[in-house]
C-alpha cells in the first residue's frame, strides 16, 4: 500500500481509507474488528467515521456513535499507527442546537467524538454538511479553536457544493484561520458530477479529495440485478438507509451503467470492484478513495486495485460508457 500526500499539507495517508458507517448496525463488532483487521493488515492505516453512525440510525437514537465506539475500542492501544477522521454537522438529537454547524454543537459534537473513540484528538475533522443558517465565520472560528487546542489536526468538508468551499477558503484567508484541506464527496463511475467544478478547484487550491460511494452504493460491485430484489443484508436491502440508496442508485439508468461496464472488467481480467476504484485512482484530483465493507474478504479486490494499471484503452471505454453520469442535475441545498 502506498503512502499519497494529503492535498498540499504534510500529511501522508495510505491510497485507501477505510470507510466504517457500517458498523453497528448493518456490521456487529465482532465483524466490524475483523475488517478493522482486514484493513490494517493490507495496509490501510487511513479511518474515516462519523458521529451519526452507524448507518441507520436516526436523530437522537440510542445507536448514534456506536460506530465510533465500536472503532475506538479497536484503535486502543495502537491509536498511533493510525490516521483517524471523523465528522460532525448530523442531528444527534432532537433538540435544534442538536446539529449543524453552530459554535455550539460543533465543539460539544467534536469532544463527544474524541471521548467515544478513546482519544485526546482527531488527524481530521470533517463539517458533515452544510449549515445556511450558521454564519461561515462563526464555524469557520470554531474549527479554528479546534486546530488552535491541539484537539484536531485538520479539517476538511463533506458534501459541500464548490461555491460554497471556495468561499469558506476566503474566509480563512481572510482572517489567518486554519483553511480547510480536504474535500469527501459523493464519487463514481455512475456519480461524476463533481468533475465539472469541485474537482478542478481542488486541484487548483491543493485540496484532498477522499471520495465516498466509490462503488455506488454497492452497484458497482455487479452483484445487484434488476429483476431481482436487494439482498437482505446489504444497505439496499435495510430499513431506514435502504429507502435512502434505493432512491440514490436502484434505477434504471444506474442498472443500465452496471451492464455496460461489466463486459470491460470481464474482458480487462479484473472484478468490477476492482476496476471502479481503480479507475477512480487514475484521476489526479482523487487522493484516497474511502471503501467499505460488510466482510473482511471484500476488501481484497479494493486492495487489488492500488496495484492495477488501467491502459488507455480500458480508461477510454470506462469513460465512454459513463460520460452520461457526468451531466449536471439541479441540487436543492438547505
Amino acid at each position: 500500500m502506498e503512502y499519497v500526500r494529503f492535498g498540499s499539507t504534510g500529511l501522508k495517508v495510505s491510497q485507501l481509507c477505510l470507510g466504517t458507517m457500517t458498523f453497528g448496525i448493518q456490521v456487529d463488532e465482532a465483524r466490524s474488528r475483523a475488517i478493522l483487521d482486514a484493513a490494517g493488515e493490507a495496509g490501510i492505516t487511513f479511518i474515516d467515521t462519523a458521529d451519526a453512525y452507524p448507518m441507520g440510525a436516526s436523530a437522537g437514537d440510542e445507536r448514534q456513535g456506536r460506530t465510533e465506539e465500536i472503532v475506538g475500542r479497536w484503535l486502543k492501544g495502537r491509536r498511533d499507527d493510525f490516521i483517524l477522521a471523523s465528522k460532525g454537522n448530523a442531528p444527534m438529537g432532537t433538540r435544534p442546537w442538536d446539529r449543524g454547524n453552530s459554535r455550539k454543537h460543533l465543539l460539544e459534537a467534536c469532544e463527544n467524538s474524541l471521548r467515544r473513540l478513546g482519544t485526546d484528538y482527531l488527524d481530521l475533522y470533517q463539517l458533515h454538511g452544510p449549515d445556511f443558517e450558521t454564519p461561515l465565520e462563526e464555524t469557520l472560528g470554531a474549527l479554528n479553536d479546534l486546530v488552535t487546542a491541539g484537539k484536531v489536526r485538520y479539517i476538511g468538508v463533506s458534501n459541500w457544493p464548490a461555491w460554497l468551499l471556495a468561499r469558506s477558503l476566503g474566509v480563512s484567508e481572510l482572517h489567518g484561520w486554519a483553511r480547510f484541506a480536504s474535500v469527501q464527496p459523493r464519487y463514481s463511475l455512475l456519480y461524476r458530477q463533481i468533475e465539472h467544478e469541485l474537482l478542478p478547484m481542488c486541484t487548483a487550491e491543493g485540496l484532498a479529495v477522499i471520495p465516498y460511494n466509490p462503488l455506488a452504493g454497492g452497484m458497482l460491485s455487479g452483484k445487484h440485478r434488476a429483476d431481482q430484489p436487494a439482498a437482505e443484508g446489504t444497505r439496499f436491502g435495510l430499513d431506514l438507509p435502504g429507502d435512502y440508496y434505493n432512491e440514490r442508485y436502484w434505477k434504471d439508468t444506474e442498472f443500465a451503467g452496471v451492464e455496460a461496464l461489466r463486459p470491460l472488467a470481464e474482458a480487462a481480467g479484473m472484478s468490477m470492484v476492482t476496476m471502479a476504484i481503480a479507475w477512480a485512482l487514475t484521476n489526479p484530483a482523487v487522493t484516497a478513495p474511502i471503501v467499505g465493507a460488510s466482510r473482511p474478504e471484500q476488501l481484497a479486490d479494493a486492495v487489488q486495485a492500488t496495484e492495477v494499471v488501467l491502459d488507455s484503452d480500458v480508461l477510454e471505454s470506462l469513460n465512454a460508457a459513463t460520460r452520461h453520469f457526468r451531466l449536471t442535475e439541479p441540487v436543492v441545498w438547505g
